[in-house]
């Protein structure tokens, strides 16, 4: 059974900094590229960052660009999320997905197999 677990939220000041880890187990045979998406209050489901399995090939919302870092771990399937300089409007739940196959375009949620559970990200101003 696959799982994606988040973990490394929390409440962090304005301009400060947190990591996000995603932990992938079961079969992960096929997966082509993991991402980052978060969910504020009322609001829809946003693009975040996304990473290709083998770790070559990166892709960042304009709005995270230069702040937030993907990157993977491949002996350990787990993606990581530094983020730097935080705002207040990055507040929200994060959660991490994976695509199964080939891969679809990664800004789109409707591409990814499958999910973790969130974990939140408050920003304090």
């Amino acid at each position: 059974q696959v799982q994606l677990v988040e973990s490394g939220g929390g409440l962090v000041q304005a301009g400060g900094s947190l990591r996000l880890s995603c932990a992938a187990s079961g079969r992960t045979f096929g997966w082509s590229v993991m991402g980052w998406f978060r969910q504020a209050p009322r609001k829809g489901r946003e693009f975040v960052a996304a990473i290709t399995w083998s770790g070559g090939s990166t892709n960042y919302a304009d709005s995270v660009k230069g702040r937030f870092t993907i990157s993977r771990d491949n002996a350990n399937n787990t993606m990581y999320l530094q983020m730097n300089s935080v705002k207040p409007d990055d507040t929200a739940v994060y959660y991490c997905a994976a695509q199964e196959g080939p891969p679809r375009p990664p800004r789109y949620p409707g591409g990814y197999n499958y999910w973790g559970q969130g974990t939140q990200v408050t920003v304090s101003s």
